[in-house]
């Protein structure tokens, strides 16, 4: 009974979060609306936990663009500016009240 209730709490999970965000689980999707504010507080999150990490103090000028994949949470993609000048390529894991950064490196021109 348990491995039942066990996979109908997975499916009802998976079916949630693709009603949210309208994607497929596995499979990479671009962000519609870049200027979205969750966008932005992910973003925010990245450049701050990056900062911590580092020393530096950058600032977030914009997101560029992104995608989104549904993993055990969803995997944010993002392509930012920094106050810095420069371009960035950054990931971050988000499962409910969850955020880990998993990347931050610099885009090549």
């Amino acid at each position: 009974m348990s491995l039942q209730y066990a996979i109908l709490l997975f499916i009802v999970l998976l079916a949630s979060s693709a009603v949210r965000n309208q994607a497929i689980p596995g499979g990479w999707t671009p962000i519609k609306n870049i200027d979205d504010p969750h966008v932005t507080e992910i973003a925010n999150y990245a450049v701050t936990e990056h900062d911590k990490q580092t020393g530096l103090d950058l600032k977030l000028e914009k997101v560029i663009s992104g995608e989104t994949k549904i993993v055990n949470g969803i995997i944010y993609c993002l392509n930012i500016s920094a106050s810095d000048s420069n371009k960035y390529n950054i990931a971050v894991l988000e499962r409910q009240q969850f955020r880990n950064l998993t990347s931050f490196v610099p885009l090549k021109d």
